[in-house]
């Protein structure tokens, strides 16, 4: 019988630190900004555009085509 009391509180001991070991445990918190999100972006943006005509193209759109 005393050694089941024994037993008994070596086995409450352990579940009261396995309770205690698992309170302790961190916890993150997300919340979001109540300020909104400012992003200030300087680009400079360059293109360029390159148009090719057909040779055929390019003749009837010439000055001496008398088109125009």
């Amino acid at each position: 019988m005393f050694r089941y009391l024994i037993q008994l509180r070596s086995i409450v001991a352990v579940l009261i630190l396995v309770l205690g070991a698992s309170a302790c445990t961190p916890t993150v918190k997300v919340e979001a900004s109540d300020k909104p999100i400012t992003i200030n972006l300087n680009v400079k943006i360059e293109h360029e555009i390159r148009v090719k005509v057909d040779k055929e193209l390019d003749e009837i759109l010439s000055e001496d085509s008398g088109l125009f």
